[in-house]
């Protein structure tokens, strides 16, 4: 069952340990990235990120999505990490059960404008939540689930 999906650049990190991990109670972390998931080396360091107890998945996105299909995938309590909108968008075209999406950070870049203290985004990120949306998934802008919930919409 999926709990929550997250859009975080850091993907594996403190926040998504020891808050969002533990309120809950996810038993699996899903990172949905295609490069990362032909990485060794970066498997290993996201694997040390992970909360004890909890399993760590990495899978490409078009895996991903035949995992979430599969009815196996329903017996964990699931938090899926990517590191862009256009990897939370394609998980949610494949993924009907995505229906809300949490901001958590995405850094500046190039061509990336500043819409928080947490989130930068490029005009191919602004085009993708009209997509997402249209489509009338929740967006929701958060770092920590005690934070309100803020709608992406008012951000951009």
């Amino acid at each position: 069952m999926i709990k929550l999906t997250r859009i975080d650049d850091r993907l594996v990190h403190g926040q998504v340990a020891f808050t969002w991990a533990p309120a809950l109670g996810i038993d699996c972390l899903l990172v949905a990235n295609d490069k990362i998931a032909g990485d060794e080396f970066q498997k290993m360091a996201l694997g040390l990120a992970k909360p004890a107890g909890t399993r760590l998945l990495i899978k490409s996105i078009s895996d991903t999505i035949l995992f979430l299909k599969d009815p196996r995938a329903e017996t964990y309590k699931i938090l899926i990490l990517v590191n862009s909108v256009k990897d939370a968008l394609l998980l949610s075209e494949g993924v009907a059960e995505i229906t809300s999406i949490n901001f958590g950070g995405l850094r500046t870049r190039p061509g990336a404008q500043s819409v928080s203290k947490a989130i930068s985004l490029t005009p191919e990120d602004l085009e993708h939540i009209r997509v997402m949306q249209a489509r009338g998934l929740e967006l929701e802008v958060r770092q920590v689930p005690t934070d309100p919930k803020e709608s992406i919409a008012q951000l951009c």
